[in-house]
């Protein structure tokens, strides 16, 4: 597969998985701390196991500064829509207006130096 379709996707998948292991205890108030962080942990293990595959494969094909940046507009995107539908959360104005200038800046980081 392709590093320009492998990259994107592996870094997909680890974001939806660092995104529970972050935000998802915040559905389970009633869990003591210690609960939460160990099933935190439990589930970031798998997120690096897409995390460094994704960066590794994908660095060459593109720079460390287009990873990262594709990266952070990857974990936005994840993350709205897991705020909307397992949070429960709106989607505000703001929010998609600081995720088009994240995309712009996905534009910008990928045009040709020169």
């Amino acid at each position: 597969m392709s590093p320009y379709l492998a990259t994107p996707l592996l870094l997909l998948g680890s974001n939806i998985l660092m995104t529970f292991a972050w935000y998802g205890h915040l559905k389970a108030p009633h869990w003591p701390l210690w609960t939460a962080i160990l099933v935190s942990w439990g589930i970031a293990f798998f997120e690096y196991c897409l995390a460094v595959p994704a960066n590794r494969i994908g660095y060459g094909a593109f720079t460390g500064q287009q990873l990262k940046i594709m990266q952070e507009v990857i974990t936005l995107a994840v993350f709205a829509v897991f705020s909307v539908a397992f949070l429960g959360e709106a989607l505000r104005w703001n929010y998609l207006a600081a995720m088009g200038c994240l995309v712009a800046a996905v534009v910008f980081i990928m045009l040709p130096a020169g």
